[in-house]
């Protein structure tokens, strides 16, 4: 039993630290759509490939506002915070009821 426990709590840091690293390049991506970023960029390329997939479904549900401002990213903020909440904290508080 202890092991699925070990499992458990070992998958909720992993899954945080996913959702906490996904999180940071959303934040780097919003930043880089303030400037006019050099589109052959490594950095910027590998930005654009890891964020864009998730960002595009959201724009396509959720239509720009008023002068153009994009929501996407704020959209996909609120939902890693709401993973992070919901997922990480069930699956230790499963960890713990085994315990």
């Amino acid at each position: 039993m202890f092991l699925l426990v070990n499992f458990l709590n070992a998958l909720a840091v992993v899954v945080s630290l996913i959702l906490t690293l996904y999180m940071w390049l959303i934040i780097a991506r919003a930043i880089l759509s303030w400037v006019n970023p050099d589109p052959y960029n490594s950095i910027v390329r590998f930005l654009y490939s890891a964020t864009e997939p998730l960002l595009y479904r959201v724009r396509r549900a959720v239509p720009a506002i008023a002068g153009g401002i994009d929501l996407s990213p704020i959209i996909v903020i609120a939902g890693i915070y709401f993973l992070q909440v919901f997922l990480v904290q069930s699956l230790r508080d499963m960890a713990m009821v085994l315990r």
